[in-house]
């Protein structure tokens, strides 16, 4: 297929999917309630490993997978996130920095931090930022990592940390950790840790890396920092619930433990619904539905962010959810932790 037609062909599908509801939110037990997405993915074609871009090809639909390039710094700059989000009747969305330089790239926090000032700019301003720091350089330079942290987490918008330690290659009981959740009870910023392992190229799936019971001691010592346990401990190489168990003890024990769901539920897994199901369930039965925060590992490809919300409310209203829980869910507990 000729090249001009393919970026025609792309142009029309990243115009289609900005072209979102009228009304932001999602009708639920016949009230609107808000969503916030706490999971958003930005970053550069420039910046990503050969393996990291094969990956991302995978996930566009022919023929846009063909002109990947522009696919992704279209769905990943702010006028692309801001059209899947319209497109899922998303009121706001958390952007994530991510140093992984060895799996998917590097989105730095100056590029989240561009990002957040052009949307505080626009005078309608929707987005959120997590930033992160860089483990490769986290030898005799960890001190130096701090302190860019730090003034990454002073920008107006930024309001957490974010941690992935089977991509970023460090262990979670790493005691260094100890200096990163002072800093981030300083800043009131929690920090959300992937747990479980992951399937990508260049990834650390040893224990260590990938079980949250490693990180307990931590959590033990810094009650005043909260955590968000991200994937809540799935696992997405054997596809199954992995560390759920784990993930519901911990936010059983220790109160400064929140639980984010997001990727397992995505219909490209023949199980996507049922692991949704299963973990809110488990939430519920544990007595810890109160700290679970709704997140999507979006954008990804376009329309996803409006399906896997779509499949969540669905899962919620089939376990009968009441509004106020479905509403903690989508956006309260969100704003409970992250802006009071």
């Amino acid at each position: 297929m000729p090249r001009r037609i393919i970026l025609l062909l792309l142009l029309l599908l990243l115009l289609v999917s900005g072209c979102g509801p009228q009304q932001l939110g999602v009708l639920y037990d016949e009230g609107l309630i808000e969503v916030v997405d706490i999971h958003l993915h930005t970053g550069e074609w420039e910046t990503t490993p050969e393996r990291g871009k094969e990956t991302l090809v995978e996930f566009f639909p022919f023929p846009i997978g063909l002109q990947a390039e522009q696919a992704v710094d279209g769905i990943l700059s702010r006028a692309g996130l801001l059209g899947e989000l319209d497109r899922a009747g998303i009121r706001r969305g958390v952007v994530l920095a991510v140093y992984a330089p060895k799996v998917f790239g590097i989105a730095s926090n100056e590029l989240v931090i561009e990002l957040l000032r052009e949307d505080a700019a626009s005078g309608d301003s929707r987005l959120f930022g997590m930033a992160s720091l860089r483990f490769d350089r986290w030898g005799a330079g960890w001190q130096a990592q701090l302190s860019e942290l730090d003034r990454a987490l002073d920008e107006p918008n930024m309001v957490g940390i974010k941690l992935a330690p089977p991509h970023q290659h460090f262990r979670m009981d790493d005691p260094r950790l100890n200096a990163l959740a002072e800093l981030s009870a300083s800043h009131q910023a929690p920090i959300y840790v992937h747990t479980g392992p992951s399937p990508f190229p260049g990834t650390r799936n040893e224990i260590p890396y990938i079980d949250p019971a490693y990180i307990e001691t931590l959590l033990a010592s810094h009650p005043d920092t909260r955590f968000v346990l991200g994937h809540m401990g799935y696992d997405f190489l054997a596809e199954n619930l992995g560390f759920l168990a784990t993930c519901i003890a911990l936010a059983q024990a220790y109160p400064n433990v929140y639980l984010e769901p997001s990727a397992l539920g995505a219909r490209a897994r023949e199980s996507g619904r049922d692991n949704m199901k299963a973990v809110l369930l488990a939430a519920r039965d544990g007595g810890v539905l109160d700290r679970v925060i709704y997140g999507s590992d979006g954008p990804q490809r376009p329309g996803f962010l409006d399906a896997y919300l779509e499949d969540t409310v669905a899962v919620m209203e089939e376990l009968e959810f009441s509004a106020a829980e479905a509403t903690a869910v989508l956006s309260g507990t969100f704003e409970e932790i992250y802006l009071n």
